[in-house]
């Protein structure tokens, strides 16, 4: 196995052309890797091809409204004061400082 194969892991974010997207999957069989783009569409790249496109890591996006079509008001984006808002999947431990006198 070719060493630069066993360094992609699904979850992994590249960018090339400025654009990033993520590795949603790799076959070895049927030599595809698998990427999402941000805007949410699908594409697939053999081995070759994705030798040639020489794609750079780099850090997931700030949000995730791009593959979703939403805006970032619709989906309850935290205050920027860096209190956390609480909700119904908060863990409340995670504000047991908040709590103490």
């Amino acid at each position: 196995m070719a060493e630069w194969l066993s360094d992609l892991a699904v979850g992994q974010w590249f960018k090339a052309d400025g654009e990033p997207f993520e590795i949603v999957g790799v076959d070895p069989k049927a030599e595809i890797v698998l990427v999402q783009h941000y805007d949410g569409t699908l594409e697939e790249f053999d081995f070759d091809t994705w030798i040639e496109l020489a794609a750079q890591a780099c850090a997931p996006p700030e949000d995730y409204s791009g593959a979703l079509d939403i805006e970032r008001e619709d989906y309850g984006f935290e205050r920027d004061d860096g209190v956390p808002q609480p909700g119904r999947w908060d863990n409340p431990l995670d504000r047991i400082d908040l709590n103490r006198l």
